[in-house]
């Protein structure tokens, strides 16, 4: 008995460190060995006002590229000033990250906390801003407490081509949707709107997008745990 106890244990062992030893496409390695080329065919695209190329271009990095590659850890602020890791979040995430001087729809926020306040048993909400604590503080204030608000102030970042990456290569509010695993299942731009439109119309444009995204996490995760209640 003792002998197949110590037998399974050494087999978890192994499997386990073979998983961590497996090579993972990392966000920043896939990003950087293709937005040189994306950014030109999409500059392209731009000024020849052919959105819908734009638009093409973008899901195709997205899809063919960004999907399926795995997060890069960093180390973020919490607005109490403490020090945390992308990879503390335990359940799928999603990962919005915004700035202090993007100007959200009426409908934006009251969109996102409702999803936040359905889910956020089974999901980590999170706003990463890349910008200066004070400034965070002001434009987080409608935020709800289901969501974890956090920041990168580049003046004391030590992640520098993390930050390159994230915040320079798709642009923002840019939406991350990630399993527990922190393999990115997708990424959404921003709703594009105007800026003065209806709240209603703002809401349910944004509770759309947001729930999209949501039930393709929720969807994955029950898929997992069905998998590994046939394999038990």
């Amino acid at each position: 008995m003792g002998r197949k106890l110590l037998y399974l244990f050494l087999l978890i062992s192994f499997s386990a460190l073979t998983q961590d030893l497996e090579p993972r496409n990392l966000f920043s390695k896939v990003i950087g060995d293709n937005i040189k080329t994306y950014r030109a065919k999409s500059q392209e695209a731009f000024t020849d006002h052919n959105f819908e190329q734009a638009e093409f271009l973008f899901d195709s990095l997205i899809n063919n590229i960004v999907n399926g590659s795995y997060l890069d850890n960093f180390k973020v602020r919490k607005l109490s000033g403490r020090k945390i890791e992308l990879y503390d979040f335990d359940k799928p995430v999603f990962l919005m990250t915004y700035a202090s001087w993007c100007t959200p729809g009426s409908g934006e926020i009251p969109a996102l906390n409702e999803i936040a306040k359905k889910y956020h048993k089974e999901i980590d909400f999170v706003i990463l801003f890349w910008d200066e604590k004070n400034k965070v503080k002001k434009a987080t204030k409608d935020y709800n407490k289901h969501i974890t608000i956090v920041y990168v102030d580049e003046k004391e970042n030590t992640n520098d081509h993390i930050v390159e990456t994230m915040k320079h290569s798709l642009g923002f509010p840019t939406s991350f949707f990630i399993d527990e695993n922190k393999k990115i299942v997708d990424v959404r731009r921003g709703v594009l709107h105007h800026y003065n439109e209806e709240f209603e119309i703002s809401f349910e444009l944004n509770y759309s997008s947001f729930l999209n995204g949501i039930s393709l996490l929720k969807n994955m995760n029950t898929d997992k745990k069905e998998l590994s209640s046939k394999n038990k």
